[in-house]
């Protein structure tokens, strides 16, 4: 099945630092594509993968569940260890999530991680009806572009699989089990108007994580999606400012660049 334009993978061989990007649930990479431009024009190598199911039909989303686009991040982590001296993990909505779980799962392997309106429960009463409604509806109402900025739009799909969704709030669960794990510094961007992820989420993500270098920023003027939305510069510039914090050779000519 093709990819959708725009869907398409993003991969950057650039200097000693590396970022892992995470796109969300039933979106693709186009949503971070800016993102990991901008961090790949600063000399950083860039892995943004395209998550299994996603990027071309929902139909292909109904066979994947949470263990697959885990299983995706998990590898492309492993291949920027092989070739960084240091690693940091970004994402978005169901992406900060995975994000959240490399971090659990894998230590000091992970610097540091950015997470832009991450998700942490399937909201809504619906929520507990999916066990049993997965069976009988496929599909429910699609949750992409929700975004301010006039114009902008995400690449995504226009229909839930109620089955991908089941899975969705299984990770969830499984995810905010693992929060106390998380030591890493955390910056959370995240949406006081988001018509996808409540604020809430945020909040019990940074009440449960046991990192103590946490930077949580509000994102007035943009909704869900806020990469592509009004603050989406404000998102890729403290982002850059926190990699510099944290790897040194960030910005330094003949460190941070490839050769």
């Amino acid at each position: 099945m093709p990819v959708l334009a725009g869907a398409e993978p993003f991969r950057h061989e650039g200097g000693e630092v590396g970022v892992l990007l995470c796109h969300g649930f039933t979106g693709s990479p186009q949503s971070l594509r800016p993102w990991a431009e901008y961090l790949a024009d600063r000399g950083l190598t860039v892995s943004l993968p395209l998550l299994p199911g996603h990027g071309t039909r929902w139909q292909d989303m109904q066979l994947t569940g949470w263990q697959d686009w885990y299983a995706e991040v998990d590898r492309e982590l492993r291949a920027l260890t092989e070739r960084c001296s240091q690693v940091f993990v970004f994402g978005l909505s169901m992406g900060g999530a995975l994000a959240l779980r490399l971090a659990a799962k894998h230590g000091a392997a992970v610097r540091g991680l950015v997470l832009v309106n991450p998700g942490n429960k399937v909201p809504g009463a619906a929520a507990h009806a999916l066990p049993i409604a997965r069976h009988f509806v496929r599909t429910t109402k699609g949750i992409a572009s929700d975004i301010a900025k006039e114009g902008s739009e995400e690449v995504g799909y226009d229909r839930v699989p109620l089955h991908a969704a089941h899975s969705l709030r299984k990770f969830f669960q499984l995810v905010d089990a693992e929060l106390p794990q998380v030591t890493q510094p955390i910056v959370l961007l995240h949406s006081p108007q988001d018509h996808v992820v409540p604020p809430a989420d945020s909040a019990r993500i940074l009440s449960r994580v046991s990192s103590r270098d946490v930077t949580e920023i509000l994102l007035e003027q943009s909704y869900h999606v806020a990469t592509l939305d009004h603050d989406a510069d404000r998102i890729f510039e403290e982002s850059y400012a926190f990699l510099g914090r944290l790897a040194p050779s960030v910005g330094k000519e003949g460190t941070s660049t490839g050769g």
